[in-house]
């Protein structure tokens, strides 16, 4: 069983994230970050590393581009028992992401203003956070996925007493995701479908 060396941490909810965080990196975890999960975890003296460091590459077009790179996607998706998957890591360099802690842009929240507009909608959809979590839970056989604090204590339990999260454990973790990840886009789906194209302003003059 390989042991957990490094995680990505990128949160909407930071609830628990500094003692998760905390607990990680008393275990030699090499903590990844974003934004204000980042500045969050830093802030509390615990060490951090921006994801823009690891990859060489700045967050970019407003925060829209961050974690949507090879080496994230590449460090979550290899398989550590594939040989070719490792020998194509070296060739490029791409190092193993072991866990993943991430959740959703608050969709579900913003659209439920009366006032909300099209475009704060828009901008309320999250596209590398379920593209992290989909890709950890695929790869669950070799990477831990966290989408509900509720989960942290049970993994930290389990990292401490044997280096990594066991396979069961990391079976259900990945359905969870999908669970959300099936939510998050029918609320999206259900909301947009609403939308009247004839009278909603975004659509005034744009073509």
């Amino acid at each position: 069983m390989n042991k957990i060396t490094r995680a990505l941490i990128s949160l909407t909810d930071k609830s628990g994230i500094e003692g998760f965080a905390r607990e990680l990196s008393e275990l030699g975890v090499d903590i990844l970050s974003t934004g204000g999960t980042a500045k969050k975890i830093r802030e509390a003296g615990i060490a951090v590393r921006d994801v823009s460091d690891f990859t060489g590459f700045p967050e970019m077009l407003d925060g829209r581009v961050k974690t949507l790179h090879p080496k994230v996607h590449g460090g979550i998706l290899n398989q550590r028992d594939n040989a070719e998957h490792q020998k194509q890591c070296a060739e490029h360099d791409l190092q193993p992401i072991d866990l993943i802690a991430v959740n959703l842009y608050a969709f579900a929240k913003t659209v439920a203003d009366p006032d909300c507009s099209l475009a704060d909608a828009i901008e309320n959809i999250d596209i590398g956070g379920p593209t992290m979590l989909r890709a950890a839970a695929k790869n669950f056989h070799d990477v831990t996925v966290i989408v509900d604090p509720a989960d942290y204590p049970q993994v930290i339990k389990e990292i401490r007493a044997q280096g990594n999260t066991t396979l069961k454990t990391r079976f259900r973790l990945a359905a969870k995701v999908f669970a959300l990840t099936s939510q998050y886009d029918t609320a999206i789906s259900a909301w947009l479908d609403k939308v009247d194209v004839e009278v909603n302003p975004y659509f005034a003059d744009k073509e």
